[in-house]
């Protein structure tokens, strides 16, 4: 029967099921460039507002996923492990995870983008220690993960395709909030990079994608019936950002961070997060009885520096070097901003602080845009922090003649109030 994308487009706008041929066709013709922006745009508008079925979802992620090339990992001794995050401020989990379950014997093979947004992602970070190499060939990426437990490289853009298409058209058509679309998204890039388990932390809150659990559970569910579909284990993890993770927001200075926690000296939300991701993976990687013991074998990984060590091995096989923590940071001006009130800190907007990072150019606003690695802001206070009149809020590492609106952003940023706010838990739920 022959096809035409109008008919299809008309079909998801009346609310009917697309058949796994159907939405074949759609993508396919789609990165081969027979249909037309402004067809696969009404479509995704239908689907936007119509939404998919299960079995419609599935059929989307396996098409993205068949539109290019995946990643065999078959050659990798034992079960391979990965996580992905969708995005918050201050987010350098993967610097922590990687080596925190990498020296507990798992697996921990990693492809990685670029970050678009408040600040640089994973690559950028590491990338901003001198020498460090993101572009493995395949043969040296496995070899490397079969002697030292990780590897993080950069991803091919043979790697789901249709994905970057896809995207590159939601974000100007206003459809980037979609259940079913970004959950095929996610889900095609994970399963093409060959991992067996992984982690899901999807954030809720102002300074993440998802702002309800309604929504953030919604898109957690829908991605575990993905994986169950393509014979993956798929934890998700509903997390807070409502604030930044951690205290730095920036590369360099998240790449501090990222080492200070290996060591057993950083943040006690970012560790708490990285060891409970971590003993979900250890567990399902087949390296512990119970989660109690993976959590066991993850803190006594960094109290005996076995991850710290890890993270120095992998920098060391990319090229890289351990930095001096004392001498990494080269910010011509360090502003203190100041408190001009008393109070609790009753509200973080942590989206404010990670668009005052990017304007700092600690991100980027447009992919072409260049990051500078050692601009940023370390925050001196977080939610529920008592505050007085002078006190130093945050600090502001800067390369620019005026920074006085961007001070102004981090100052109105934090909300003061006489009574102290309720805790929010950082883990709201886990779905597998």
């Amino acid at each position: 029967m022959l096809m035409r994308m109008v008919d299809l487009i008309e079909k998801k706008r009346d609310q009917k099921a697309l058949s796994a041929e159907e939405i074949t066709y759609i993508i396919e013709g789609y990165v081969a460039g027979d249909i037309p922006d402004y067809q696969m745009s009404s479509f995704l508008m239908a689907v936007y507002f119509n939404g998919m079925t299960h079995d419609e979802t599935i059929a989307l992620t396996r098409a993205i996923l068949e539109s290019g090339e995946t990643i065999d990992l078959s050659a990798i001794d034992g079960i391979k492990v990965d996580k992905h995050s969708t995005g918050g401020v201050g987010d350098k989990t993967t610097l922590v995870l990687g080596p925190l379950v990498a020296s507990c014997g798992a697996k921990f093979a990693k492809l990685s983008g670029r970050g678009l947004g408040h600040t640089g992602g994973t690559l950028d970070k590491l990338e901003s220690i001198e020498g460090f190499n993101i572009d493995l060939d395949s043969e040296t990426f496995v070899s490397q993960v079969n002697s030292i437990n990780i590897a993080v490289a950069g991803q091919t853009a043979k790697l789901a395709p249709a994905d970057k298409l896809l995207y590159a058209l939601r974000d100007v058509t206003g459809t980037v909030p979609s259940i079913p679309l970004i959950a095929s998204s996610v889900m095609s890039k994970k399963l093409a990079s060959g991992a067996d388990v992984i982690v899901l932390d999807v954030k809720i809150g102002e300074g993440a994608f998802m702002k309800t659990l309604e929504s953030a559970r919604e898109l957690s569910r829908v991605m575990v019936d993905i994986g169950k579909a393509f014979d993956k284990k798929v934890i998700a993890f509903i997390t807070e950002m409502s604030q930044p993770l951690g205290y730095a927001v920036g590369n360099k200075l998240e790449v501090i961070e990222a080492i200070r926690t290996l060591q057993g000296n950083g943040p006690e939300d970012l560790q708490m997060l990285c060891v409970e991701l971590g003993s979900y993976l250890i567990h399902h990687a087949g390296l512990s009885d119970t989660l109690k013991d993976a959590r066991k074998k993850i803190e006594a990984s960094i109290q005996s520096l076995e991850a710290s060590d890890c993270f120095r091995a992998l920098l060391e096989h990319q090229g890289g070097q351990m930095p001096d923590l004392n001498d990494y940071i080269h910010a011509q001006h360090i502003v203190a901003v100041k408190s001009e009130t008393s109070g609790y800190v009753k509200t973080l907007h942590a989206l404010d602080i990670g668009l005052a990072a990017m304007r700092l150019g600690a991100g980027r606003a447009k992919k072409d845009d260049t990051i500078d690695p050692d601009v940023g802001i370390v925050l001196n206070k977080k939610l529920g922090d008592r505050v007085e009149t002078g006190d130093v809020l945050a600090y502001v590492y800067n390369n620019l003649d005026d920074i006085t609106d961007i001070l102004r952003t981090v100052m109105d940023a934090f909300v003061l109030d006489e009574t102290a706010p309720p805790v929010k838990p950082l883990i709201y739920e886990i779905i597998e």
